[in-house]
């Protein structure tokens, strides 16, 4: 853990000072109050400082903790769940984002959870019409349609 939390406080820490840097660009204030470089100026400010604490903290841990990930079915769980991920994504435009939310939920909820079918249905189909009426609906978000056209 020493070693991961030391990486990614590093990497933390580019991130921070690169909204910092960021943040420079725009102005940071106006007549009327904060301008639109204020925010990203502070929380890369902020990000930056917790950063380099993470980092400081790890280096001077003299024992190394635990590991960074699990081993066995924990570990094939995160594999399954990022590889069902990717192929969500990648299938995004193929499927549509309403069919293929409900598909995504019903692989997690019935073959990696087991949960029972009318749980997990209602679960997916359920989710999947709050998005598309609250995102393509409601907010006019373009969604995926995908070869069924939904």
């Amino acid at each position: 853990m020493r070693r991961a939390d030391q990486v990614a406080g590093l990497l933390l820490l580019v991130f921070g000072v690169s909204f910092v840097v960021g943040g420079r660009q725009f102005p940071y204030t106006t007549p009327n109050g904060p301008g639109s470089g204020f925010l990203p100026f502070w929380l890369g400010l902020v990000m930056s400082v917790l950063a380099v604490g993470l980092v400081v903290r790890a280096t001077r841990m003299t024992d190394p903790g635990p590991a960074w990930l699990p081993g066995g079915r924990p570990l094939a769980r995160i594999v399954v769940v990022t590889v069902a991920t990717a192929a969500f994504i990648a299938l995004m435009g193929v499927v549509g984002m309403a069919l293929g939310t409900a598909l995504f939920l019903i692989g997690l909820l019935r073959f990696l959870e087991g949960h029972g079918w009318t749980a997990t249905l209602g679960v997916a189909v359920g989710t999947a019409v709050v998005n598309w009426l609250i995102f393509s609906l409601w907010l006019g978000v373009p969604f995926p349609r995908g070869v069924l056209g939904f």
